[in-house]
């Protein structure tokens, strides 16, 4: 017992302290190493020496002899087989694994130590080891999902730290335990299957997944199908591979336009789908039908009809109608429809409306009612894909479509429309041109035309209402600025029925040049100077005729009077001549006396040209006379300029107030004191006293020419303080002052003062007042200047 060997502890611990003291030192050595080894292996419990453990030995048996007669030791490789240690145990922690031993500890003390991830590196703590016995214990249940498998060295030392054995590996396995259940990647799945689909198509594939080792029964999952909604036409449309998950059709009849989808409910279930011990789960799966192109379209009715006015075009003459059961605004859904008889020429055309899958029988040409009155169509209506396989009708959907073409009043139309014709100009009012009619295109009604005109810019032209003839009411001019490349446009119209329907038509008119128009001389009068030595002047002409009517040119001196042929003469510069008709033109030529302008610089003088005529030196001659009447008065206004300014002088004596008279101060001092400035000035004059009044200085600069005169005296004021009557006073001196200048001149006030009798600004007393002055009238305006008044008045205290 457990108590019987503490006490024989105690008691070998005790002999051995004896034995010691007793100097008998080896065998108290071999003593104490005895109790040692008792007490642990009594501190370590009973199990130690109880129970059986596995152990693994630090692998080395083989011997060596040496040459010399010594034995040593080579140790083996080998490979340790690893721990399983089932997850989630309910055991007691810590819980013994194995024992890790060296066989030299029969010799040494050892110590035992294990490292790795699971014992000193994170997780840290989940197996420990006794470092006396080796015995190697976990601490806490395993998870394998978590970590499925430990890899940890032991190590042997002696009591002072020297490796005595090499380290070896140990690997502990997680032993798996059934304690997941499957879980599915998607709590809903989503598939789709087209209808018709034959059985063993395939429609989707379910999955689910298992964190319990898969090579294990554990993780092996099997899947089925719990329930089918709706279980039409079948309560099993559809399997499932219990292995794979893939779902697949077992039955025949999937039809869209009856069931649009499937809901199915399904399992799965690990331990290969053992239903006492495996776990299970569940999940959703809803499979959509979806739709192939196995119903036509068919027509509402059998037969469509319509009306449609003639000429028209892009109108919609009747709307067809379809039924189709297969999925809307899908391809086998949408229609086209096709016009299969009933319109060789192209005149109709059907677009689908996308909305209403309505096909819009549409006039894309113009019908002329007298050419054609009804139509009747035969229209195809097909899908825009084509029906699925498997799915055959006995005819093509097709319906009649009857279009009847309805007459309106057309336009009269003119023939030939430019109608062009060619004429001479000048002919004279009153000349039948030609006749311009037009044709009314509907045959089958009577109506009567009548002509107007529209467009005729130079009024030229009538038409009569009736019958289309034109004829002139004005004479045909080709040089007219309304005529173009000798081509003249009129515009017609012709109107019949009711309501009215107009028709227009050009007549294109080409005039043909005659010789209607003399030649123009130009310039049409002339100045030529009259001096010794030759002058001329160049004359040309023109005429708005063409080439054959026009040039060249025949120019002659007229008979009368009788002196122009003996003093003007003509010849020609470029050496034609010629008559031709037109007409004739006359040149005015006048003869004026030339003025010489000489301008004289020293004895350089300048004549104008022989070849100047008179215009030319008249207008020279004026412009020297501006510039000369220019510098007259330039140099007159720079002498009364001069005059006013030598009579300007000051308006006020040097002993008058000179309070409101402004100041020119044109220098900046270094303060008050600078300054010869008189503050005094600035009071009324009555109240002045007559040390504080100041004299005038004027600049010396700006002393006037003439003598000084006596200003009168201004008289004071009736009043004092009335300024008003002081300034009204100084304006009636200022003007009965005959030696005042003009009141827009510029006056000059060059008044300074002497000095200034401001004291320092650092004090609010100034020695400057002639006399005291009485501020107990603030102290009416309000507590603010009462104040004042009490700074102000107080005296020198």
């Amino acid at each position: 017992p457990a108590g019987i060997k503490k006490t024989l502890c105690i008691c070998y611990v005790v002999l051995v302290l004896r034995l010691m003291s007793c100097s008998i030192f080896f065998t108290g050595y071999v003593l104490l190493h005895v109790a040692c080894l008792l007490c642990l292996q009594v501190k370590h419990g009973d199990a130690t020496l109880t129970q059986h453990l596995p152990e693994i030995l630090f692998p080395w048996r083989s011997m060596i002899v040496k040459g010399d007669g010594t034995v040593r030791r080579v140790k083996r490789d080998w490979v340790i087989p690893p721990i399983n240690v089932p997850e989630n145990s309910r055991g007691q922690f810590p819980e013994d694994l194995v024992r890790i031993r060296s066989d030299r500890d029969k010799n040494w003390m050892l110590r035992y130590s294990v490292t790795g991830p699971g014992a000193d590196q994170p997780p840290t703590g989940i197996f420990i080891i006794n470092p006396i016995s080796g015995q190697l214990s976990v601490t806490k249940p395993l998870d394998r999902e978590h970590i499925s498998n430990f890899h940890l060295r032991a190590h042997a030392v002696d009591l002072n730290g020297n490796q005595v054995e090499n380290p070896i590996d140990i690997v502990i396995n997680v032993i798996d335990q059934n304690d997941n259940r499957p879980e599915f990647t998607h709590t809903v799945f989503n598939g789709s299957v087209p209808e018709g689909s034959k059985p063993g198509s395939f429609v989707m594939t379910v999955t689910a997944v298992d964190k319990d080792d898969p090579k294990t029964a554990n993780g092996m999952l099997r899947y089925k199908i719990l329930s089918q909604n709706p279980q039409s036409p079948s309560s099993n449309m559809f399997t499932i591979n219990n292995k794979t998950g893939d779902i697949i059709t077992v039955a025949a009849g999937l039809d869209r336009e009856k069931v649009t989808q499937y809901t199915l409910i399904v399992q799965a279930t690990d331990m290969e789908g053992n239903p006492t011990y495996g776990l299970s789960n569940t999940a959703t799966t809803v499979i959509r039908i979806t739709d192939v192109n196995d119903n036509p379209p068919e027509f509402t009715t059998d037969t469509f009809s319509g009306d449609v006015d003639e000429n028209r075009v892009n109108v919609i003459v009747a709307n067809l109608t379809v039924t189709d059961k297969d999925q809307p605004h899908t391809q086998a859904w949408s229609a086209v429809y096709r016009i299969v008889a009933g319109d060789p020429t192209g005149r109709f055309s059907i677009p689908t409306d996308p909305t209403t899958n309505e096909g819009l029988l549409t006039v894309v040409k113009p019908i002329n009612y007298e050419e054609k009155r009804s139509f009747m169509l035969m229209v195809e209506a097909q899908n825009e894909v084509p029906l699925a396989r498997g799915i055959h009708l006995p005819r093509q959907p097709t319906v009649t479509v009857s279009v009847r073409i309805l007459d309106v009043n057309e336009s009269p139309e003119f023939s030939p429309n430019p109608k062009s014709i060619k004429l001479e100009e000048g002919l004279p009012a009153g000349s039948l041109l030609t006749t311009f009619t037009a044709q009314d295109p509907d045959r089958f009604m009577s109506q009567n035309v009548r002509y107007s005109k529209m467009y005729d810019p130079a009024n030229w032209l009538q038409i009569d209402p009736f019958n289309g003839r034109i004829s002139t009411i004005a004479i045909l001019d080709r040089e007219s600025p309304y005529v173009k490349n000798n081509q003249y446009n009129v515009t017609f119209m012709a109107t019949d029925g009711d309501p009215a329907a107009n028709g227009t038509g050009t007549l294109q008119i080409y005039l043909m040049d005659i010789n209607d128009n003399a030649p123009h001389v130009f310039p049409p009068e002339v100045e030529m100077c009259e001096k010794p030595g030759p002058n001329a002047i160049n004359i040309t002409a023109s005429d708005p005729d063409l080439s054959t009517n026009a040039g060249p040119f025949a120019f002659d001196l007229v008979g009368r009077p009788l002196d122009v042929r003996r003093n003007w003469t003509l010849s020609h510069l470029n050496g034609q001549s010629g008559v031709s008709g037109g007409g004739t033109r006359l040149l005015i030529a006048r003869r004026c006396v030339c003025l010489r302008l000489q301008l004289r610089q020293g004895k350089s003088s300048t004549t104008p040209p022989a070849g100047r005529n008179q215009n030319e030196a008249s207008t020279i001659t004026l412009a020297h006379l501006c510039s000369a009447v220019l510098v007259l008065l330039f140099v007159m206004w720079m002498k009364r300029r001069d005059k006013e300014r030598q009579a300007k002088q000051l308006l006020i004596d040097p002993e008058d107030d000179v309070r409101d008279n402004i100041l020119k101060y044109d220098e900046e001092g270094g303060g008050e004191e600078d300054q010869d400035y008189d503050l005094s000035q600035l009071q009324q004059p009555d109240t002045l006293e007559s040390e504080c009044m100041k004299v005038g200085i004027r600049r010396l600069d700006e002393r006037p020419l003439h003598h000084k005169h006596q200003y009168p005296l201004r008289s004071a004021a009736p009043h004092p303080g009335d300024i008003g009557e002081f300034i009204h006073e100084g304006l009636k001196a200022a003007d009965n002052d005959p030696t005042a200048p003009p009141y827009d001149s510029l006056l000059v006030f060059d008044y300074e003062g002497s000095s200034s009798t401001a004291g320092s600004l650092s004090t609010l007393h100034s020695s400057s007042s002639c006399e005291d002055q009485e501020y107990d009238y603030l102290g009416d305006w309000g507590p603010r200047f009462r104040k004042l008044a009490d700074l102000f008045g107080g005296g020198d205290d």
